[in-house]
């Protein structure tokens, strides 16, 4: 039986009618903005999936995900990609690639391949993670990661690879710190690597190729499930030497998959067809995001919001009650710390006013 108000029986609230004390019917749309994670495939994408030339992946057989590839690496201006189930495995390969036991990779203290990817790494692998402070934009200060890499003594991990991600907390990096990074990790002998998870959202925030950004680093994880709207996957690209590498470690995890073709059809349909659109997703989330900030009880950082999340900051023992409160009204929402909202192409712009009138009604109560 289901526990009333939990989010499995709200979610059957969406399949089914609810009646009125009137007995009049209405059904219940769900607006999800817990995460750009949710997003279903389009019909198209699913015909895509359904056509999809298939065969053995693991051979490395199947024109599908080599297509995928392909694509891939030279949109990121890279000499080769390897798609894998995840953006948590794209990361972990990347680094036990660039990394050997005994090494570590320096990376922000809330950073995804840190905090959020179980320990991978150091259980894979053997390498330890070094994390400093995020600033407030979501970089690295290149003077604290100067002062976090060990000196070349045997009573120290030896420093190999400097992490950083884009978007981070829905800001982009600015172009001139990634190219200054970039300088930097060669000067200090590592190599750089980008948890690009939402990395097309920064190319159209920053409305540049996604190789003018991709071009500073060793290796790049984008995402295609996210904001791109496939229902699996990522691709790790970078040089053919490290790819070669990452092959045999997604052997070693896992990650291997047979007809691939019919989810690597999903991420080309993706590529070709979904990245320009996320503007749409920027746009709401600035929309969101005005529509919030008026309300008096609410902080929200408008200068934040370059993409597609809207962070709201309330006092902690309100937060969990609007969550709650939302729920029952068909509006999923979380986060920690702050609420956190994230606009993605299964939320339009007529649903900013269902959400705004919601927390207005909360806030009067």
């Amino acid at each position: 039986m289901l526990k009333p108000g939990s989010l499995a029986a709200v979610l059957m609230l969406s399949c089914a009618q609810q009646i009125r004390p009137s007995g009049e019917k209405i059904n219940m749309k769900i607006i999800d903005l817990r995460s750009d994670t949710v997003t279903r495939p389009t019909e198209e994408m699913r015909r895509a999936m359904f056509a999809a030339e298939l065969g053995d992946d693991v051979y490395g057989e199947d024109p599908t995900v080599n297509r995928l590839q392909e694509l891939a690496a030279g949109m990121a201006g890279k000499e080769a990609a390897l798609f894998v189930p995840s953006g948590t495995q794209g990361n972990l390969l990347a680094i036990l690639s660039h990394c050997q036991r005994g090494e570590e990779y320096i990376a922000g203290q809330q950073a995804h391949c840190y905090r959020y990817e179980a320990g991978g790494a150091a259980v894979f692998g053997g390498v330890q993670p070094q994390p400093i402070d995020f600033e407030e934009n979501g970089s690295l200060d290149l003077q604290k990661v100067a002062a976090a890499i060990k000196p070349l003594d045997d009573h120290f991990a030896v420093t190999r690879l400097l992490c950083l991600e884009n978007t981070r907390g829905g800001r982009v990096l600015p172009l001139d710190y990634q190219a200054n990074a970039s300088i930097f990790a060669r000067e200090q002998g590592l190599k750089l690597h980008l948890d690009g998870a939402r990395v097309f959202n920064a190319a159209i925030r920053q409305q540049v190729p996604l190789s003018h950004l991709t071009q500073y680093y060793d290796s790049v994880s984008i995402c295609l499930s996210k904001g791109l709207g496939a229902p699996v996957g990522s691709v790790l690209v970078g040089s053919s030497e490290l790819i070669a590498r990452a092959h045999r470690w997604r052997k070693m995890a896992g990650g291997g998959m047979r007809q691939a073709g019919v989810l690597a059809a999903a991420g080309i349909h993706a590529l070709e067809n979904n990245v320009e659109r996320l503007a749409e997703d920027h746009r709401n989330a600035r929309e969101l995001a005005a529509g919030l900030s008026a309300i008096e009880e609410l902080d929200v950082d408008m200068d934040a919001v370059e993409t597609n999340m809207v962070f709201v900051t309330m006092a902690p023992d309100r937060q969990a009650k609007l969550i709650d409160y939302l729920k029952q009204r068909g509006i999923l929402a979380g986060g920690y710390g702050q609420l956190r909202l994230v606009t993605h192409h299964d939320f339009s712009a007529t649903d900013i006013p269902a959400v705004v009138d919601a927390v207005k009604a909360f806030c009067r109560d």
